[in-house]
């Protein structure tokens, strides 16, 4: 699932593949877009931010794009076959005479003035992998609602930029309190902060996320995607439910036992 460490290495890829060079072909396949053509324009640099990802062209220009749930960047060499989804997923392509990027599943794809790149990412709280990285702002921004559950304060965006679903349970668990906790009543909130940022470095260049002490791929998560399975550190059940405000729910997951405060829906 993409979150602040996929996108950073997204970011990384794009850069190292297209960076310096002119574009070769420019081809984006949304209406707004249909009729842009950065041929012969160099691509300058690719930076994320948070889960965005701005891709900045010669002649003052940015391509922005999001991943979300499934979205993806690829990277091909000349004669390498694309295999990231059917070509009627393919969003973008931008080529090089060495590479060629390809973006299937974009959900958000926008062109607009790199001066202008506060109208997509300006909302955005301190970046955890950015070098706009300020804790005490982060910790600010959170706690400017204490009766928010902190599972719902940890992917707002505007709070910190960089947290998904993964990380959300999975800071929750380490912290041992519930995702339902009011952040206001969580001990040390610092520590949070702290804890998350160590999480994301530590994964910003692993092909496999593991927030555990364990390689093994069954034991690199703490309660992510182990709804019914024995929790790794007690054995009981991890639970599993949606949290969040109506039309914005997501997946949280966490152990009755290890994480103290309010255990969320009961089980159906």
């Amino acid at each position: 699932m993409p979150e602040g460490d996929t996108v950073w290495q997204t970011a990384q890829r794009l850069h190292q593949a297209l960076a310096g060079s002119p574009l070769t072909r420019s081809d984006l396949r949304v209406p707004r877009l249909a009729t842009v053509d950065l041929t012969g324009r160099h691509v300058l640099e690719v930076v994320p931010r948070g889960k965005h990802l701005l891709t900045r062209v010669e002649g003052g220009l940015t391509l922005h794009s999001h991943l979300r749930m499934d979205g993806s960047w690829q990277v091909y060499g000349p004669a390498e076959r694309w295999r990231g989804g059917p070509h009627h997923q393919i969003r973008a392509i931008l080529a090089t005479a060495d590479r060629t990027a390809v973006g299937y599943r974009l959900p958000v794809l926008g062109l607009l003035r790199t001066g202008d790149e506060d109208r997509v990412v300006g909302h955005l709280g301190p970046d955890l992998l950015g070098p706009d990285w300020d804790p005490d702002e982060a910790l600010r921004r959170l706690l400017a609602d204490p009766s928010r559950p902190l599972g719902e304060a940890l992917l707002d965006q505007r709070n910190l930029a960089g947290i998904g679903n993964v990380y959300k349970s999975e800071l929750c668990f380490v912290l041992c309190v519930s995702p339902w906790l009011p952040i206001g009543e969580v001990s040390s909130p610092e520590r949070l902060v702290a804890h998350a940022k160590k999480l994301l470095e530590a994964n910003r260049n692993r092909r496999a996320r593991v927030t555990t002490a364990e390689p093994r791929p069954d034991r690199r998560l703490w309660v992510y995607g182990r709804p019914g399975r024995p929790c790794l550190r007690c054995g009981t059940p991890v639970r599993a439910a949606d949290q969040g405000r109506a039309g914005q729910e997501r997946s949280t997951f966490w152990c009755p036992s290890c994480q103290a405060g309010p255990q969320g829906p009961a089980p159906s």
